[in-house]
């Protein structure tokens, strides 16, 4: 390309990241919650916050999902999104798209309980989350 190999190795390394960057938002684009469960997620954001440092506080829970939890903690924290929040739509649901992706690692290796146990919000609160993020039919209220 360029002849000298530092060069060449900076401008392959560039446009792999934005190739997988823009595969990234073709991902986020085809998953992202439609019509009014964007809405619905955004609105259980506060609760949701609060779920995901509780589980990850929780010692009786695996440490590859309190990990994982940390990391998404991170993630949220962090003020640099995958997906710039002034792209229309994807920008605000990247955010609730990684934390769907995540819970529905947390419950199939957890389980639906502890998510339950941990759950800071009303009961229909808790029923919207597990609708939103696939997680499989409510458990009864302990």
């Amino acid at each position: 390309m360029t002849g000298a190999w530092g060069w060449d190795l900076l401008i392959g390394l560039a446009v792999a990241l934005l190739v997988a960057w823009l595969a990234l938002i073709a991902m986020l684009a085809i998953v992202r919650p439609r019509g009014g469960l964007l809405r619905e997620a955004l609105r259980l954001l506060p609760d949701v916050l609060r779920l995901v440092r509780r589980l990850a506080a929780d010692p009786d829970l695996p440490r590859g999902v309190r990990v994982r939890l940390v990391l998404l903690l991170a993630y949220l924290a962090f003020p640099i999104d995958v997906v710039p929040d002034f792209i229309p739509v994807l920008g605000y649901a990247d955010d609730a798209i990684i934390v769907v992706a995540v819970l529905r690692s947390v419950v199939r290796r957890a389980g639906l309980q502890a998510v339950r146990r941990h759950w800071p919000g009303t009961d229909d609160g808790f029923t919207v989350l597990t609708r939103l993020a696939g997680l499989g039919k409510p458990p009864a209220v302990p």
